[in-house]
């Protein structure tokens, strides 16, 4: 099976006193996702010389990364996600193929996936021309709502921001080094079109803004900064 998205996508950090403020003003403009609270595990791929995550922090007008993800910390048997997620000129895109945990270890050791798709040659191929490895382990806890109106709008909050350099496989559990000194949500607000109204007023009331902020981004740039120091 084959999952294809393409949306805007911005990203704000709140504290847990702005949460808890916008949650109650934009509460009956929502309900509870279907998989409404969860555990979000990710192992992200690149080069010995990191150059996609250097690519895309250098906010190139187009950029691509390639991640592994699962929801809640996967047996081999169980479903996870390969993904190329792509930003271009603000649009978000998302291509991602469905397989199991074991079949994605054998294609570790193969180079080569059982799925025959578009998607799945891109994702063969990129694998092969930056030969890419397991580079992060990144992990958080999610909560996920969706507009009552506009089944297009989505609204998540991320908290526990962590990661790790090894043990660098899904089925390891979700421990790591917290991102944050302290509580903080990152929110991300996905949506088709334009931000509703009662949304953007309900922001500007609150002064919430914006902020450039990619999870995977921001891990290697600290881990960086603390290396060099």
């Amino acid at each position: 099976m084959i999952n294809v998205f393409e949306r805007v996508e911005e990203k704000y950090l709140l504290t847990p006193d702005k949460y808890h403020q916008l949650l109650k003003k934009i509460d009956n403009y929502l309900v509870k996702d279907n998989y409404f609270q969860t555990t979000i595990c990710n192992i992200y791929f690149d080069s010995s010389e990191n150059d996609l995550i250097i690519n895309s922090l250098e906010k190139p007008m187009f950029k691509e990364k390639v991640r592994l993800r699962s929801y809640g910390i996967p047996d081999l048997k169980d479903e996870v996600f390969l993904e190329i997620k792509s930003k271009y000129k603000g649009i978000v895109g998302k291509r991602r193929i469905r397989l199991t945990l074991e079949e994605f270890n054998n294609f570790l050791k193969t180079k080569k996936l059982l799925n025959s798709s578009q998607i799945a040659r891109e994702l063969t191929y990129l694998v092969d021309y930056y030969q890419l490895k397991p580079n992060y382990y990144i992990a958080y806890d999610r909560e996920s709502y969706v507009g009552v109106d506009d089944s297009g709008l989505r609204i998540t909050f991320d908290t526990n921001l962590r990661s790790r350099r090894e043990d660098l496989a899904l089925e390891y559990g979700d421990a790591g080094k917290m991102f944050f000194p302290e509580a903080m949500y990152i929110m991300e607000i996905k949506t088709l079109n334009a931000l509703p109204l009662w949304l953007s007023k309900t922001l500007s009331d609150l002064n919430i803004y914006p902020a450039t902020f990619s999870k995977y981004g921001s891990i290697y740039q600290k881990e960086r900064e603390a290396y060099l120091c």
